[in-house]
């Protein structure tokens, strides 16, 4: 299939592996934002390289994407590959991937979306560190999520200036907000897993542990349950997710929190919107990130957040001005936190309007202009490789 022109504007072919659309996670809420905001001239050709289901289902799903990535380089049938991967499996997987699309000289983009990976990169086995090393050094374009993490991807992987670029996660931004003034009870949520993320690699649990995945859900729930009385009569926690449903009911019940406390499964985003426009503040106590979708999403809402200064978070987030930073682990802090939003309602609403204001810039529009951007960049380099 040869490249279409419309209007002299050249349609870009994009073949995008990444987690499936079915997956619950930021991962895939930054897929299907691009893939639903695509422009005409952005043609994307999403595979999934890994789904709900069962590892042996999984293994086929990883074979047909390697089958999907072969036919379609063979074929010409685009014009690069964009790779979204995290730590753990996804980093074994998607190398195996990039090694194919290297060994065929095609334009290769890499978007690194783990929370962890740094310390799961020191955890492996040096051979396989230089592999990673091999692999990551030679893509034609690097994504990080921040500031903060493009400079540890660089010193690590010897990327140049040209060859990593940094891409905010995308909003949607809603049109209308509700007015948030006047509330006699107010709502707290938490959106994410709830519980740690497993420690051992997927494909091989028992070789190596890795550093665990913990957004401090149940660190949030103690915090709550040790609020003032008055405080906890004027407030309540939503905590919507998947991950130790059951481990966190169990925790509400020993604190007798039944009453203030609620635990929902994961939501697609339409409830998840319903609820955001229901609540008065997002709580998200992490222990690392890339860049919190779910935070964004908050903001997105006009909603104060209470978040830690972790991944790209402090890049997006000022303390007390557009948002209240507090410790991974510090329970003080979380009550502290949401005793400010309690009892202050114009911090809250002022928090809030800033919020909404910060993540303006990172509207769906605006990222898919910068993405087309990134892609023609990447063809003009593989055109150009000396440039």
């Amino acid at each position: 299939m040869q490249p279409v022109h419309d209007n002299q504007k050249k349609i870009l072919r994009i073949l995008m592996l990444g987690a499936g659309l079915d997956i619950k996670g930021g991962i895939t809420s930054v897929e299907t934002l691009i893939i639903d905001n695509a422009p005409p001239e952005l043609q994307i050709n999403h595979v999934a390289t890994f789904a709900q289901g069962s590892a042996s289902h999984n293994i086929l799903v990883f074979i047909k994407s390697v089958q999907m990535l072969l036919w379609t380089i063979l074929r010409k049938e685009a014009d690069m590959v964009h790779i979204h991967f995290a730590e753990r499996g996804s980093t074994i997987r998607k190398s195996i991937l990039a090694f194919i699309v290297l060994v065929f000289r095609q334009p290769l983009i890499l978007h690194a979306h783990g929370a962890t990976f740094q310390e799961f990169y020191a955890t492996l086995p040096v051979i396989i560190q230089h592999l990673l090393y091999m692999l990551f050094s030679r893509c034609t374009k690097f994504i990080a999520l921040s500031e903060s993490w493009k400079d540890y991807y660089s010193k690590q992987f010897n990327l140049g200036e040209n060859q990593i670029s940094i891409l905010y996660n995308p909003v949607n931004l809603p049109s209308v907000i509700p007015q948030r003034r006047g509330r006699t009870r107010l709502k707290f949520v938490f959106l994410g897993r709830i519980g740690q993320r497993g420690g051992a690699l997927d494909l091989a649990k028992s070789i190596v542990a890795f550093p665990k995945q913990d957004k401090g859900s149940f660190d949030l729930i103690r915090a709550f349950a040790t609020l003032p009385e008055s405080d906890k009569k004027a407030s309540e926690l939503v905590l919507a997710g998947n991950g130790d449903l059951e481990a966190a009911e169990k925790l509400i019940q020993e604190l007798n929190m039944e009453e203030k406390i609620t635990i929902c499964p994961w939501l697609t985003p339409e409830k998840r919107d319903e609820l955001l426009a229901t609540a008065d503040a997002f709580i998200l106590p992490s222990y690392n990130e890339g860049l919190p979708m779910s935070m964004l999403e908050a903001m997105a809402w006009g909603l104060p957040v209470i978040v830690t200064p972790v991944g790209g978070i402090p890049e997006v987030i000022t303390d007390k001005h557009n948002g209240l930073l507090v410790q991974p682990g510090n329970q003080e802090d979380l009550v502290q936190a949401m005793q400010s939003i309690i009892n202050d309602e114009n911090l809250r609403i002022s928090l809030g309007n800033a919020a909404r204001a910060s993540v303006e810039k990172l509207d769906i529009k605006n990222y898919i202009v910068s993405l087309i951007t990134l892609y023609k960049s990447v063809l003009e380099t593989s055109k150009n490789p000396s440039k």
